[in-house]
């Protein structure tokens, strides 16, 4: 090389550790949504893809050390970056067989083992990149000290760079699977352009580029599927958004038309075309019971919209509703394809930013808040109930949806009971399915709190509930009970607060469950 190619190949490697830094953590954060909506958002998550990374960043970085040592030439260098392309394209091509396969071993081993399998081989050879670039620039240089520090200086910077564009921009207004096939076209392109530029050898290029063309997929329709009883699944629209995947999908059958809201692969609300009436026990629950208590009741909080049956419901009533959701997209998908249409208008923040402010009291608080299968567990702490507390009336309630097993080992439900009797004097607790059905692992708990009687609530009965939700409902309000507070359980905290790993069971069966009534052409797509 000239000089001023070698001038000019010093920058191309500066280049090359910017961006493979960045992509590392692009890979990264996407990682969540490609396996999110089979194995959850949850803890487990996020824990399987940071192991997975620094497992397979470590790796790299010691077979990336040898190598250079053995095969210092930039060629391999750029043969090993153009390969971790083609493995980030196989991605969205690969993630349905992978999912698939390893779904049946359960909820934290599946969702590692998806990612070792997804992600595990593009960031190995990612993290080959480093010491490459290392050995190639440092080859020459009298100031060793200087120039690593500067090249992992470019590759933090990138890293960086990458967190925030993957969080505030690609997943938004790319999307998933065509940000992977982006990526791995960038690092494509980066060996296309080292053989072009620094190498000369042209047909080299072209078969990178073949390669590349050949991994992109076509955009093909939202996906249509035929159930087991003949229903008919059509996805209508899928959307990502900064907090989660969202998806409309309708159900034509002999049971009529269905119209559901799922979030990162849960539904968050459903409704019957023709009739409107929510398909969910938990709605209904959620506005009865607080009438029930109260028949004066005017003004609500609504934490949590999904499909926006429950605000809907309650402005009907000639009750003042303000609802809260943290997803923009959330609330124009309700709009849209649920018809929502509100007095006053959502407000998109964080629900515990929110109640921390000063602001107006509510009759009722609702919170039907879920973070995939899991509800956020920074709004059922201590702290966070002591807000909701103080912007409730002096006779309001609090009404809660939570989603629990009826193990008597699980601890889940005796802890939120538990954390809400440090704020409230009374809970009462009405399951959405029958205890005495051994078949029944749980399911949906309305909880009631309040600092007043709850006894006018176990005298409810609800008319005009939907077919699909009636015997569920009816049966709930047969068997609510006060829950004692000598019940197990930890009291949640800002400071400890294991919500997230106290039903695991469960999370497992919403799961299989998802995977028994949600085609997986839907779930995939996107």
């Amino acid at each position: 090389m000239s000089h001023d190619d070698n001038r000019a190949f010093r920058y191309f490697l500066m280049l090359t550790m910017t961006l493979c830094g960045g992509l590392v953590m692009v890979v990264e954060v996407l990682g969540a949504r490609v396996i999110g909506p089979f194995f959850g958002v949850s803890l487990f998550v996020w824990t399987a893809l940071i192991t997975v990374t620094l497992l397979s960043l470590s790796i790299g970085y010691a077979l990336g050390g040898w190598l250079a040592d053995r095969y210092p030439a930039p060629d391999w260098l750029y043969g090993i970056i153009a390969l971790a392309g083609v493995f980030v394209m196989l991605v969205p091509l690969l993630k349905s067989t992978v999912i698939m396969a390893t779904v049946p071993i359960g909820l934290r081993a599946g969702a590692l083992l998806s990612a070792v399998i997804l992600f595990g081989p593009a960031l190995l050879l990612l993290g080959c990149v480093s010491p490459y670039v290392v050995r190639i620039a440092t080859r020459e240089l009298v100031q060793l000290g200087r120039t690593v520090g500067l090249l992992y200086a470019l590759s933090t910077v990138g890293s960086m760079l990458g967190t925030a564009l993957a969080g505030y921009l690609i997943i938004a207004y790319i999307g998933v699977g065509r940000a992977f096939q982006l990526c791995g076209a960038l690092l494509l392109l980066l060996g296309v352009a080292y053989f072009v530029l620094f190498r000369r050898r042209t047909a080299a290029a072209v078969a990178l580029l073949a390669l590349g063309l050949a991994l992109w997929p076509a955009s093909g329709p939202l996906p249509v599927a035929t159930l087991a009883d003949g229903t008919q699944a059509r996805l209508v629209a899928s959307k990502d958004s900064h907090y989660g995947n969202v998806k409309i999908v309708e159900y034509h059958g002999t049971h009529g038309a269905i119209r559901e809201m799922l979030i990162d692969g849960v539904v968050q609300g459903g409704v019957d075309i023709r009739s409107g009436l929510s398909i969910y026990e938990y709605s209904y629950l959620l506005e009865a019971l607080p009438l029930a208590v109260n028949p004066e009741l005017r003004s609500a909080l609504v934490v949590g919209l999904g499909a926006g049956v429950l605000p809907d419901r309650l402005q009907r009533r000639g009750i003042e509703v303000e609802s809260i959701d943290i997803d923009p997209l959330v609330v124009a998908m309700a709009e849209k394809h649920f018809g929502l249409r509100l007095a006053q208008p959502v407000v998109t923040e964080d629900a515990r930013l929110y109640l921390a402010g000063e602001g107006r009291r509510f009759d009722l608080v609702v919170m039907d808040a879920f973070a995939g299968d899991v509800s956020p567990s920074h709004l059922l702490t201590r702290e966070a109930l002591a807000r909701v507390r103080a912007r409730l009336t002096d006779h309001g309630v609090v009404a809660i949806n939570l989603l629990a097993s009826k193990r008597a080992e699980s601890q889940l439900l005796p802890t939120v009971v538990r954390t809400l009797r440090t704020q409230f004097a009374e809970v009462a607790a009405f399951p959405l399915f029958n205890p005495a059905d051994p078949a029944a692992r749980g399911g949906n708990i309305v909880l009631l709190a309040g600092n007043r009687k709850l006894d006018a609530a176990f005298r409810t009965h609800l008319t005009g509930v939907h077919p699909m939700a009636d015997t569920l409902v009816q049966l709930a309000l047969r068997q609510g009970r006060l829950v004692s507070v000598s019940e197990p359980g930890v009291i949640l905290s800002d400071d400890f607060n294991p919500l997230d790993v106290l039903d695991i069971e469960m999370h497992e069966h919403v799961r299989r469950s998802i995977l028994e009534t949600t085609p997986p052409a839907i779930l995939l797509y996107g």
